[in-house]
């Protein structure tokens, strides 16, 4: 066994001459321990927002969209959705079409986006299941119906229990010329309201994507994206590269990282700042383990003595005290992530901290990566060997044989 390693465990367990210096140990430990859970439980919560949005974006983004490189809209013939449906990865492929347009109901009016789309949508992202009114229906026998985002039925005042009252949809006319009728206007029959989340809520209108091309005076088989589900079991880049290898270079097909990917890069910088935050902590609290250090070399200074006058090297003597330093991390590294740990089980199934009413969910939303613990691990090993860095320097400089007071 290596000579420093063993004293440095056996200085971190025995007895000192003061009990005021296993009270600062025991504090630096403890230290340890709570800015290491920290780190973790930071981390993890960052991770349980991303995974909830990530979850709350899949029910209205798909996770294959295809779109044009250039213009708005592309035609989506019979034998291109033939062949993107053949593809072995996919389960579902949907055709949607959307554009701005001006609402207005019971003399409420705003802006937002109309989106067409086909049967196939809701099997696609599974909106169907976040109606929170009404029912998921875009047409009824001869009438065009709508579901509307949240956000939109609130500005607008639409009301599900007037089955007589319409949305009107005012829409750029497509050749100009006319000024006195600028506009065409549209009537849908608003039959539901979906929740998924703000940005969408604020500004979509569903309805079916035959209504929309009559609206818009577009062809058949004219979409602004083709919306892919893959199979079970398929990876996303699998599936996207299927789908890219087939369509060639004159569309832009994104997975569902890289249709929010300014969101998720937002989430990231600032989970990475938490952490940072977090580790400035840990720094702080680092200086108990420079204290309990500093006190356990004045302690040990006829030990360091006596090791000099045997033969011991300034080397061997800093390296005492620099494994000291990490064993006290360790330590409390270990006995913080057992109690994050524990807290995330705790939160997980009992949700101990909640939030308040209003929000998707009632907790704090908490999901723990094996990934996170590898930053967590070096942040608290180096901050650990820094702080031991200056209490082993002054062991060093303990002269081999003192003067007896």
């Amino acid at each position: 066994m290596n000579i420093s390693l063993f004293i440095a465990r056996r200085y971190l367990f025995a007895r000192r001459s003061a009990n005021a210096i296993n009270i600062i140990t025991g504090i630096s430990v403890l230290g340890v321990a709570i800015g290491t859970a920290a780190l973790i439980l930071v981390l993890s919560v960052f991770n349980g927002f991303e995974d909830l949005l990530s979850g709350l974006f899949g029910h209205f983004n798909p996770e294959v969209k295809v779109s044009p490189v250039k213009g708005k809209t592309f035609q989506a013939d019979s034998l291109v959705l033939v062949k993107v449906r053949a593809l072995p990865g996919v389960l579902y492929a949907s055709e949607t079409l959307e554009e701005i347009a001006f609402f207005e109901y019971e003399g409420s009016q705003n802006f937002g986006v109309l989106k067409g789309v086909d049967s196939l949508f809701a099997r696609v992202n599974n909106i169907d299941s976040t109606i929170q009114e009404g029912e998921y229906r875009l047409r009824a026998s001869e009438r065009n119906c709508a579901v509307v985002g949240a956000g939109m039925r609130n500005k607008l005042g639409v009301n599900l229990s007037n089955p007589l009252a319409t949305l009107t949809i005012y829409m750029p006319e497509q050749q100009s010329g006319l000024m006195d009728q600028p506009f065409k206007t549209r009537n849908v029959y608003p039959m539901g309201t979906f929740a998924i989340q703000q940005d969408f809520d604020n500004q979509y209108v569903l309805t079916n994507l035959d209504f929309m091309r009559e609206l818009l005076e577009a062809p058949a088989g004219t979409v602004s994206s083709i919306e892919i589900k893959g199979r079970s079991g398929v990876s996303l880049s699998a599936l996207k590269t299927q789908v890219k290898d087939l369509l060639g270079s004159d569309y832009v097909v994104k997975d569902a990282y890289e249709q929010n990917e300014a969101f998720f890069k937002v989430m990231q910088l600032e989970k990475w700042m938490g952490f940072a935050i977090t580790s400035l902590m840990l720094i702080l609290m680092a200086f108990n383990t420079i204290g309990a250090l500093w006190m356990i070399v004045l302690d040990k200074q006829k030990d360091i003595s006596i090791l000099k006058s045997m033969g011991a090297t300034d080397r061997l003597v800093r390296n005492i005290f620099l494994l000291e330093g990490i064993l006290l991390t360790l330590l409390g590294m270990c006995i913080g992530i057992l109690l994050a740990v524990l807290l995330y089980f705790v939160q997980k199934t009992y949700g101990l901290i909640s939030i308040p009413q209003g929000f998707l969910v009632d907790s704090y939303p908490i999901a723990m990566r094996a990934t996170d613990f590898i930053p967590v691990i070096l942040t608290v090993i180096g901050i650990g060997l820094l702080a031991s860095l200056a209490p082993a320097r002054r062991a060093v400089q303990v002269p081999a044989f003192l003067r007896e007071e």
